[in-house]
């Protein structure tokens, strides 16, 4: 499971070098995933308000600190898999929504692509 306490700065677990944020926010991403496989939504909301906490620390550190160079190519990776984790997710929720949509709307189901 997600770990809210890496969300906090003066715990010994949260980030101190930009790649841990990228890291830290790939994690919460893949757990997203993991809930959104067992169709629990409210996990899902949860860990996608994590990732914004963690989102918001990132741009505050990036504005004191630069990526190492030598980090450029893990950043890369890491944001590749997280755009993956996204696409399967939205996958995942688009029935969900739809039956949402249709239920508070009354509208047919339609894609969200």
């Amino acid at each position: 499971m997600f770990n809210p306490s890496i969300t906090h700065a003066h715990n010994s677990t949260a980030p101190k070098d930009l790649i841990d944020y990228y890291k830290a926010i790939e994690g919460a991403s893949r757990q997203m995933l993991e809930a959104a496989q067992l169709e629990d939504w409210d996990q899902v909301v949860r860990l996608e308000g994590a990732c914004a906490v963690l989102i918001e620390q990132l741009r505050a550190e990036s504005r004191k600190q630069d990526l190492p160079v030598s980090a450029k190519a893990e950043k890369q990776r890491i944001m590749l898999s997280i755009l993956r984790h996204d696409a399967i997710i939205r996958q995942l929720a688009e029935p969900w929504l739809a039956d949402i949509d249709t239920m508070l709307g009354g509208q047919q189901p339609r894609q969200l692509h």
